[in-house]
């Protein structure tokens, strides 16, 4: 009986099963950022404890830097202390630092997978709910709290409880304008924000096999939207090719001896499934949340439920969503106004999403509507390079959107990037929950990059398709 390429990784990393029932198992890559990470390291020394593998830890700044102005001290005096107690951290226990200042700094989710330590057939954790992002790479990454932050620094292990698997299939080809963010949106919204709960997401079928790894990347960094612990796709071509001479990949004398590892750990033709849900690529619209969750939305030509379609449990959160949203059962999600446009975060904050917007900018005269605060944040300060290197900060400037430094900015606003009072953002990130975006008030919108750009040229919800004439 085959195996699925979770059960392969789970047990190859098992140390032992404990007596509640859970495993220790070895974590390969721990990423840690400045958020979550302090209380870890304050609780490692009152314990009297070392680090046990600092050169398997890896750190950089995210949530809190500034995208405008990132001169030392920052103007927001936690920041600042968290920041310098994350730079004291790393020197104290020798660990990787990745710092704004050395140009190496991005979005902790970004930046593993651009120096080659994300990769196939490891278990990776961080402090951080989206590091399923990682496991496009075929391995399996976990978000973990603060406290077990801690135990991984310590022990470099984590117990945990195992998975069952969900194999997700797509097949069939996108339709032109739909884009990886409506696949993973489309997934959430058909299995439900807690449809994925005690399973790891197995991705899978025709669509997966064309993604780029930053397709891959985007939609198993949603993994966790839709309740899974983690998501993952199997290993290929596209992967290694993509890893292949990134400063941490194995070097050419190890290429080999890693290669045949990874070919190993993905899932058999007859590989076991606890559950196995199909879908078919042309059946996906490009995607917009009109709600409070990823999992309340609809196409963009849809409109919004009425509540007698709605099944009676779930109506009092459907209300709960309109009222907060300030919209009506019924009314369309295309053309309601926008007062910002977000194009960012380590769902899509990388170089392909950018030059995919910046490529449809350049086919016409387009400019960001007037009253619409459009801004653009590379994932990392890599990307932002790239887009300088290539004339691309020009389209965006040209268009009115303000490209500003790498970091998490509006995606969760822990940093002065905020939404203010009752704003509407139509927005590439994660998350649409309530004050998710700075402002306790303020709504948000989730959609694809390309539909972002489409939204703030028009100063409204449009269909890209449409604003950039995607059909053909």
């Amino acid at each position: 009986m085959g195996k699925n390429l979770y059960d392969k990784v789970f047990e190859r990393h098992t140390v032992r099963e404990l007596e509640s029932g859970q495993f220790q198992v070895l974590v390969g890559l721990h990423l840690i950022h400045e958020v979550t990470s302090p209380q870890a390291f304050s609780m490692l020394r009152q314990s009297g404890l070392k680090l046990l593998y600092p050169e398997r830890t890896f750190a950089t700044c995210d949530h809190i830097i500034p995208t405008l102005d990132q001169s030392r001290p920052f103007a927001d005096s936690v920041a600042e202390q968290m920041i310098a107690e994350l730079e004291k951290n790393c020197k104290e226990f020798a660990i990787t630092y990745f710092s704004h200042t050395d140009g190496e700094q991005g979005v902790v989710h970004v930046v593993g997978p651009e120096k080659g330590l994300t990769q196939p057939g490891m278990v990776i954790c961080c402090g951080d709910s989206h590091t399923a992002t990682h496991g496009a790479f075929g391995s399996i990454a976990l978000g973990i709290g603060t406290s077990q932050v801690r135990d991984v620094l310590a022990t470099q292990t984590l117990p945990m409880s195992k998975l069952k698997v969900r194999r997700i299939l797509v097949n069939g080809r996108l339709k032109p304008g739909v884009f990886a963010k409506d696949v993973a949106l489309y997934i959430i919204n058909k299995l439900g924000v807690e449809g994925g709960v005690g399973y790891a997401y197995e991705y899978a079928g025709d669509v997966f096999d064309r993604f780029s790894m930053d397709e891959r990347m985007t939609v198993c960094n949603m993994a966790i939207e839709g309740g899974a612990r983690c998501g993952y796709i199997n290993p290929d071509e596209t992967t290694y090719q993509f890893l292949k001479g990134r400063r941490y990949a194995p070097r050419e004398n190890f290429w080999q001896q890693a290669m045949a590892y990874w070919e190993s750990v993905k899932s058999d033709p007859d590989a076991q499934y606890a559950d196995r849900v199909t879908y078919q690529a042309e059946q996906i619209e490009p995607m917009v949340t009109w709600g409070i969750n990823p999992g309340q939305s609809l196409g963009v030509n849809a409109r919004l439920p009425e509540l007698t379609e709605v099944p009676k449990n779930q109506r009092p959160l459907v209300e709960e969503a309109l009222r907060y949203m300030n919209f009506k059962p019924g009314m369309p999600i295309k053309g309601q106004k926008i007062d910002v446009a977000f194009i960012g975060s380590c769902t899509n904050g990388r170089y392909s999403d950018f030059e995919l917007v910046a490529n449809l900018l350049q086919r016409g005269q387009y400019k960001v509507a007037p009253g619409v605060r459009a801004l653009a944040v590379p994932g990392s300060q890599l990307v932002h390079r790239q887009l300088i290197e290539r004339g691309l900060d020009r389209v965006f400037s040209e268009a009115g959107f303000e490209l500003r430094n790498a970091g998490c900015s509006m995606c969760l606003a822990m940093n002065p990037d905020k939404l203010q009072g009752r704003e509407l953002c139509a927005s590439s990130s994660n998350r649409n929950f309530k004050g998710r975006q700075g402002s306790p008030e303020g709504r948000t919108l989730l959609m694809s990059p390309v539909m972002v750009a489409a939204s703030a040229i028009a100063g409204e919800v449009a269909d890209a398709r449409e604003v950039f004439d995607l059909n053909t």
